[in-house]
């Protein structure tokens, strides 16, 4: 692992927004490795009353958003972070007394708030997006309390960026509390959505902002979707266009699995939402747990210059094994040999080569397995790649590699997990030729971690060698839980 200076190993990001204020703590492990160790939350809603007022911050607001602030600071001096960022967004940018807000919070609590605009806003959140999402072309869509954030991605790069005077505070005090028509909050929009410069067209939306995950939390729990995991959730629009409208019409909230938290806005949002991926033609929506924080913490993390991940990391993967196989072995020849074998044994049984990739990476994790030498590793290990694989992963690829991990090979058909997940999984042979080859890499290396290993295929016989003793390996083989029809033969 290469040896890095880290100059910020905490940094601490907080974001005033309109109706929430949230603070994050990330710690740097690694070159490309970090890690979420704090997170907080008030919902200061401090443009409360300010859109009826041109914009001035009103005294409620002011007291909730200090009172929050002056908590963060405290948490933020209690975790000793390296470097603190706080910014603020549609309210403060809008308010002809934000300066005087900054200055008391500055003087009084000793935070220094950045007000940034909203085309900076759109490109944080998309830049969280590229790097944290599997995406590669889409439009980011971030709904907040007084604004809303486009940004348009092309070839995992950030393309162009546009802020709407669109909120769902703004929309629910110039509107809905006047009780005005639905029409005219419609066409309020259609209005400001007039604005948006040409390209901003993708059949992909990305869902940043409270009340579109909140939508999205509601649609995993109407459909009994089966991974508690929010970023990453996907879902075509033709399915449940008839669920956003019931929202906007604000019928049945509760029994729509609603948070009740969201009553208040949750319409507004939605509406907001709707219209937007109609303008830009979305079919498909990809929820993001990641925004306005992870992207200003990676544009410190990442080279200014080219603020991505390099293709060949997964920041997952670097995060799981600096915090949980800091010791780990070398498994570049475990790679090569899982890559043979699932080749080789995929022909043989006339399946796909579609899941290579979570192949190599149950192998890269594999380590944790190793650095875990308890009782109930696997399942140890199951549990971590579960709730870890975040970043960069689809959820049909979390539940593949975790499932891998999960087996070891063994009895895949008598468990009941494996019919938790089985509607975000392939096919049971495809799994459990995964799972053995999985398992027959790591048992393989058991003697040397740097052996050379070949196979060859001879009728119903793989046929194994290597330069170096396989002698605990054939202790094992019997452990290991056979394919059908195949047998293995260890030469020499």
């Amino acid at each position: 692992m290469k040896s890095i200076n880290l100059h910020f190993k905490r940094i601490g990001v907080i974001d005033i927004g309109s109706n929430s204020a949230r603070m994050v703590i990330f710690e740097q492990t690694s070159e490309y490795g970090f890690h979420l160790i704090c997170e907080k939350k008030s919902r200061v809603r401090i443009g409360e009353g300010a859109y009826e007022h041109g914009g001035v911050l009103q005294e409620i607001g002011i007291n909730r958003a200090f009172n929050a602030l002056k908590a963060f600071k405290k948490t933020l001096d209690e975790f000793a972070v390296d470097k603190s960022i706080c910014v603020a967004t549609s309210a403060l940018r809008d308010a002809p007394n934000g300066v005087q807000f900054i200055r008391l919070i500055e003087s009084s609590i000793g935070l220094k708030i950045d007000i940034i605009s909203g085309t900076q806003e759109a490109y944080f959140g998309a830049i969280a997006s590229v790097n944290l999402l599997p995406i590669s072309n889409a439009v980011t869509i971030d709904i907040g309390g007084g604004s809303s954030e486009l940004a348009l991605i092309e070839n995992s790069k950030v393309v162009k960026t546009y802020s709407l005077n669109l909120g769902t505070v703004r929309l629910k005090e110039l509107f809905s509390d006047k009780n005005s028509s639905p029409q005219k909050a419609k066409e309020f929009i259609l209005k400001e959505l007039s604005s948006v410069p040409d390209g901003f067209k993708s059949a992909l939306a990305v869902a940043i902002g409270g009340s579109a995950r909140a939508l999205s939390k509601a649609i995993m729990r109407y459909s009994n979707y089966p991974l508690d995991k929010l970023h990453a959730f996907e879902y075509e629009l033709k399915d449940y266009d008839w669920f956003m409208q019931k929202v906007i019409a604000g019928e049945s909230l509760k029994e729509l699995f609603i948070s009740t938290d969201r009553f208040d806005t949750i319409k507004e949002g939605i509406l907001i939402f709707d219209m937007i991926l109609k303008f830009i033609g979305a079919s498909r929506v990809i929820t993001s747990g990641v925004g306005l924080r992870e992207g200003i913490y990676l544009d410190e993390f990442l080279p200014k210059e080219n603020p991505f991940f390099p293709s060949i990391i997964n920041p997952s993967i670097t995060s799981i094994l600096d915090r949980f196989a800091p010791n780990r072995n070398d498994v570049s020849f475990k790679l090569q040999s899982a890559k043979k074998l699932y080749t080789l044994l995929s022909s043989y049984y006339s399946l796909s080569l579609d899941y290579e990739q979570e192949l190599l990476y149950a192998i890269q994790l594999s380590a944790i397995k190793e650095n875990f030498n308890i009782y109930k590793s696997y399942q140890h290990t199951f549990y971590i790649a579960l709730n870890e694989l975040n970043y960069k992963f689809t959820h049909n690829q979390i539940a593949l590699v975790s499932l891998i991990l999960r087996f070891g090979g063994k009895n895949l058909y008598k468990k009941d997990i494996f019919l938790t997940y089985k509607d975000i999984l392939p096919s049971k042979e495809q799994v459990k030729l995964l799972s053995f080859v999985y398992t027959l890499s790591n048992v393989l290396y058991m003697d040397d971690f740097n052996a050379q290993i070949s196979f060859k295929l001879k009728k119903d016989k793989l046929i194994i060698s290597s330069s170096s003793s396989l002698y605990l390996f054939k202790e094992n083989l019997m452990e290991i839980e056979m394919l059908e029809k195949l047998k293995i033969e260890v030469e020499g």
